[in-house]
């Protein structure tokens, strides 16, 4: 028996509960830094690439849910871990104002406690995805699950903006520590049961160092390729993060209203990517994995190509286009790598399922953090070489383009192009 529509839905709960914590760690935090303390931006960008390198823990959690059988108390485990770092950093805030040293100290242990309860609850979460949904619904379980942890992000910022005002430090830290408990409780309500109610749950493995679990794993040929081709694919994907704002205002002239407007009309991309392969792959069961991951890849790459061109002589609203465009391909490239990581995630020794998604986790925190810091970095290089903002983030956007390609050459090496059908339980 795998996962019905429903339990699909209530896995997907869990990921708007991660979602609506991090959210307020990496942006709400972070503005309360730079503005109300007046902190240098590289303190909370330094906090936030920690909680991403942290998650290089991710292998670990993935291997002591296959070794204990069971997913469910390692992904509440998580959530709990993650509230709890969320509410040390919104306590270390108004520490800043009088003892910077003690703030910074309590900020770095928060941010890294975050990304062990993002690693240990998106690790198991995700492996128990891979192990219990049906090939034909993965496309869908993808798009479902990462469209609702949008949708926590968004929701959350909203009502978190509206009822921060008038803000204080004390409104702050309550709010915070409310949105963590509601997260911990939405996870144990949506979990509960799903294990227990499925005859495919996680058997328990043989005893075995974490070592010898991650060398038998990354001896796996498709394995190992896979991990290659996340850390690659999501570099390119995160590159353009930090840069794509202050291309529109230095090339285009974009206010920071349009520039920020901009980032909105690339998510509504991401969002119609993913609902577009979703319901392409599962309700209408056309394409496979491979297709979909390397359209969205090459689509990714022509996307960027325009945008990098309209900075000679394009226009403003050529660029909203082409940024959509982007979004498209993004989320298209994205739900179709996911749902290629669940399949990808059965093949090889069985019940070492999450130490696989483990690693590809890894991949893909550390490629997020690489890639933002690459981006920047090579944009400043640039300009500091050429002196032309056109050159220099045109050369950037160049080299992501050139990233997605190589990354669709490589999905079409290691990518299954099985039907999405095949494989299924009768009666399911």
């Amino acid at each position: 028996m795998t996962l019905s529509w429903v339990s699909i839905v209530r896995l997907g709960v869990i990921q708007m509960a991660l979602g609506s914590i991090v959210v307020l760690t990496t942006s709400t935090l972070n503005r309360l830094m730079i503005v109300e303390l007046a902190l240098p931006a590289v303190l909370p960008g330094f906090l936030v690439a920690l909680h991403y390198g942290i998650q290089i823990t991710r292998p670990n959690w993935g291997f002591r849910s296959d070794r204990g059988g069971r997913r469910t108390p390692w992904v509440i485990f998580g959530m709990m871990i993650l509230a709890l770092g969320a509410s040390m950093a919104a306590m270390a805030i108004p520490i800043f104002d009088t003892y910077f040293s003690l703030g910074m100290i309590i900020s770095v242990l928060a941010y890294a406690i975050i990304g062990l309860g993002v690693g240990a609850s998106g690790t198991s979460l995700l492996a128990l995805l891979a192990t219990q949904t049906a090939p034909r619904r993965r496309a869908a379980a993808a798009t479902i699950t990462w469209l609702m942890m949008i949708a926590g992000i968004a929701i959350t910022a909203g009502i978190v903006g509206a009822l921060l005002d008038p803000y204080s430090h004390k409104l702050m830290i309550k709010i915070v520590s409310s949105v963590g408990a509601l997260a911990v409780a939405a996870t144990s309500l949506a979990i509960w049961g799903i294990e227990r109610n499925s005859d495919n749950r996680a058997q328990k493995s043989e005893d075995m160092s974490f070592a010898e679990g991650i060398a038998e794993i990354w001896s796996e040929p498709k394995a190992r390729h896979f991990s290659i081709f996340v850390f690659l694919s999501m570099t390119a994907y995160f590159m353009q993060e930090l840069i794509l704002e202050p291309y529109a205002g230095l090339v285009f002239g974009f206010s920071p209203g349009q520039s920020t407007s901009l980032s909105g009309a690339q998510n509504g991309g991401v969002f119609f990517g993913m609902v577009a392969v979703g319901v392409l792959c599962t309700g209408l069961s056309i394409g496979h994995l491979k297709s979909w991951v390397t359209a969205g890849c090459l689509g990714s790459a022509l996307s960027l190509v325009i945008i990098a061109f309209l900075g000679i002589d394009g226009q403003a609203q050529h660029l909203t286009f082409a940024v959509v465009g982007l979004g498209f391909f993004n989320g298209m490239f994205a739900v179709g790598a996911i749902g290629s990581m669940m399949s990808l995630a059965g093949e090889g020794r069985k019940d070492r399922e999450g130490t696989r998604v483990g690693i590809w986790g890894a991949a893909q925190a550390l490629a997020a953090g690489f890639g933002g810091l690459c981006g920047a970095a090579l944009v400043d290089l640039m300009r500091a070489l050429s002196a032309s903002d056109i050159t220099a983030f045109g050369t950037v956007f160049l080299i992501e383009a050139g990233i997605f390609l190589a990354s669709a050459l490589l999905a079409l090496r290691i990518i299954s192009t099985r039907p999405l059908s095949a494989g299924l339980i009768p009666g399911e």
